[in-house]
């Protein structure tokens, strides 16, 4: 009876140790990872040019000069951390806070996003990646428990889309050949992004004073939390515009499933620092 109760407390006692310590299997590789895609982009070189986007819609051209964002040296990748940003799991859970960090690359349209939480107390983290054409979710829970791993034709379109949807934060990626534009209005512009046989699409939406506001797109699947799949509209928004070194940049942005039942916003956060590379 004695052997068993030391041997219990030390199995609870080993599992809130392995908690606390900040080693994860899944962030090393979400690390190792990103060491890889950024040893394998090239430096980009030389400054944003008019020539340079002058092929794209006259919505966008009027978004990077406004924004600031002509003239200035151009980037190989991104890097975005959130802290505590506010998510939402399904319509009837609560939103929680998260910690977010995410990269996106210019030369591929490489992108993967790590996800740490918790959730009752239990660690959470989750990695989203789009690498060479194959998008994957994975997630664990206590840093070992398998939860998710989702991998297949939706998954990788909705990877890429969802690159697409952020490609103006980094406006390299928005003049590279796997995206095509097409103007729509004065306020509107289609794109469409193709690679390694994924194409998806979607319709950017800008304020008269040249903001970029949203990105709305078909091509995503929702899975709520019963295992339902459906095909929903999907939003990414971006407001509360700040100049920052210059350039005008939202410090707010968030992203709606138009779910039957009601939008979710799944995504909130104004506490974000980009970086480019």
């Amino acid at each position: 009876m004695l052997i068993g109760l030391v041997l219990l407390v030390f199995i609870l006692v080993a599992t809130v140790v392995y908690w606390l310590i900040p080693y994860s299997p899944l962030k090393a590789k979400f690390n190792r990872d990103m060491k890889t895609c950024i040893q394998r982009s090239s430096q980009a070189k030389g400054i944003l040019t008019d020539r340079d986007v002058q092929v794209l819609p006259a919505p966008v051209q009027h978004y990077l000069k406004t924004c600031g964002y002509m003239g200035r040296s151009k980037s190989s990748y991104m890097r975005i951390d959130f802290e505590k940003a506010n998510f939402k799991l399904s319509l009837e859970k609560p939103m929680i806070h998260i910690g977010y960090s995410q990269m996106n690359f210019v030369q591929k349209p490489d992108r993967a996003a790590f996800i740490a939480a918790n959730m009752h107390g239990i660690p959470f983290q989750g990695y989203d990646s789009f690498r060479d054409g194959k998008g994957s979710m994975k997630g664990v829970l206590a840093k070992a428990i398998p939860l998710f791993n989702e991998r297949g034709a939706d998954m990788d379109r909705a990877c890429l889309v969802t690159f697409l949807s952020e490609s103006l934060l980094i406006p390299d990626a928005a003049i590279q050949s796997y995206i095509t534009w097409e103007e729509v209005d004065h306020t509107h512009a289609k794109a469409t992004i193709a690679y390694c046989g994924v194409r998806a699409h979607g319709i950017f939406t800008f304020s008269e004073d040249g903001e970029l506001c949203s990105f709305t797109t078909d091509n995503r699947t929702y899975t709520s939390m019963n295992g339902t799949r459906q095909q929903v509209r999907w939003s990414a928004l971006f407001s509360d515009y700040q100049t920052r070194n210059g350039m005008k940049q939202p410090s707010r942005l968030q992203a709606i499933w138009h779910v039957p039942e009601g939008d979710i916003l799944y995504f909130d956060s104004s506490n974000f620092h980009i970086r480019r590379f």
